[in-house]
């Protein structure tokens, strides 16, 4: 009997750990069997509408046209300066007066050769007249008509060298008078009363019409893309913003930048100086593009997806690259298509695979009449 107990014991320890192991397989399988916890979210709908794009450049603010003014005579000293650095200048204007009180002589001088000239012309005209008269009646050799008709012809080149002598001196006094040959701007000025001008030494530089234009640095990824004639907003610090017109793209491309330039015309009283430093904002026009609610973009590992929800409403990451904003909303390229679900409210505590529910969705940002809009989806699927 005694060894009959101890028997009795083991079997029944048996028993009990048989039981307990049968009864924890069977959390196991409940836990496994149980539905995962969905998280509730809202959701919009990429569309493919056509989007406003702008293209933004920087460059330096510089003269459309820069005009240098020197002198064609030398030689003579500035008697007076008429314009400074800023002043708005005439087509014409008087700049500079050098002395011209020696041309005047010589052009009084020359006045006076002229003169003479014509008055021996005359004579020998009269001359030659008379031998053609004597000539004819037969009192006349003919080497004495050639001697009359010679004379009067020098009279002829005498007359002729005294005039272009005159003409000459009249132009360099006329360049005595250094005037403005455009309208426009004065940048910079090299001259002072009394200062010996030297014949093709640049005395001022002037900005023709006073048009400025914004040299941008385009990447030449966007180059083909702007043309003549497109709007631009130009924001700079020291005056703000203003508004200007592509005027010329150039058709090469720097070798080291990559970079092109768009030439943009400002508008008249834009504040902006030559040497500004400015910002342009250049509207290329509309293009195709898909486009989702900005707050639906995600980082995971430093670059921006979407979580795009399946059938079976679990969500997959997909990387996309970001492109124009219109408001609210963001174009986006990648593996995502048109009519695709994306989350919105939500995302930023997803993982791969998890299971939504989408919920009723907070309203969209009111859009502009020139903005798309892309409404987010509302649907209950509980």
């Amino acid at each position: 009997m005694a060894t009959a107990k101890p028997a009795l014991g083991i079997v029944l320890a048996l028993a009990t750990a048989l039981a307990l192991g049968s009864c924890g397989g069977g959390d196991k399988k409940d836990a496994s069997a149980a539905p995962k916890s969905r998280q509730t979210v809202t959701a919009a709908t990429i569309v493919l509408t056509a989007l406003p794009r702008v293209v933004t450049a920087s460059g330096t603010v510089s003269a459309w046209e820069e005009v240098p003014v020197g002198a064609e005579s030398g030689g003579m000293v500035a008697t007076a300066v008429y314009v400074d650095e800023g002043s708005y200048i005439r087509q014409g204007q008087p700049m500079v007066q050098m002395n011209d009180a020696l041309l005047r002589a010589q052009m009084r001088q020359q006045e006076a050769s002229v003169q003479s000239a014509r008055a021996n012309l005359a004579r020998d005209a009269a001359a030659l007249e008379r031998a053609q008269e004597l000539k004819g009646r037969g009192f006349l050799s003919q080497a004495s008509l050639d001697t009359a008709l010679a004379n009067q012809r020098a009279s002829e080149a005498n007359v002729a060298a005294a005039q272009a002598s005159l003409s000459e001196t009249r132009t360099r006094l006329s360049q005595a008078t250094i005037r403005a040959p455009v309208s426009g701007q004065v940048m910079s000025r090299n001259v002072t009363r009394g200062q010996i001008v030297t014949a093709g030494t640049e005395l001022f530089r002037v900005v023709r019409d006073g048009r400025l234009e914004l040299d941008a640095q385009v990447p030449e990824t966007d180059l083909p893309l702007i043309r003549a004639g497109q709007t631009a907003l130009i924001t700079a610090e020291q005056s703000g913003q203003t508004t200007g017109t592509v005027r010329i793209v150039t058709p090469g491309v720097d070798r080291q930048t990559r970079l092109g330039v768009a030439r943009v015309t400002l508008t008249s009283g834009s504040g902006l100086k030559a040497g500004n430093f400015a910002r342009a904002e250049i509207d290329v026009g509309a293009s195709p593009a898909l486009v989702v609610p900005a707050a639906a973009i995600v980082f995971r590992e430093g670059k921006p997806g979407v979580y795009v929800i399946g059938t079976n409403d679990a969500v997959r990451f997909v990387p996309v690259a970001t492109g124009a904003r219109a408001g609210q909303l963001i174009a986006v390229t990648g593996a995502v298509q048109a009519g695709q679900r994306v989350v919105i409210n939500g995302a930023g505590f997803l993982g791969e695979g998890d299971l939504v529910t989408v919920g009723t969705a907070t309203p969209a940002p009111a859009q502009t009449a020139a903005q798309p809009t892309a409404q987010p989806t509302a649907t209950n699927r509980n």
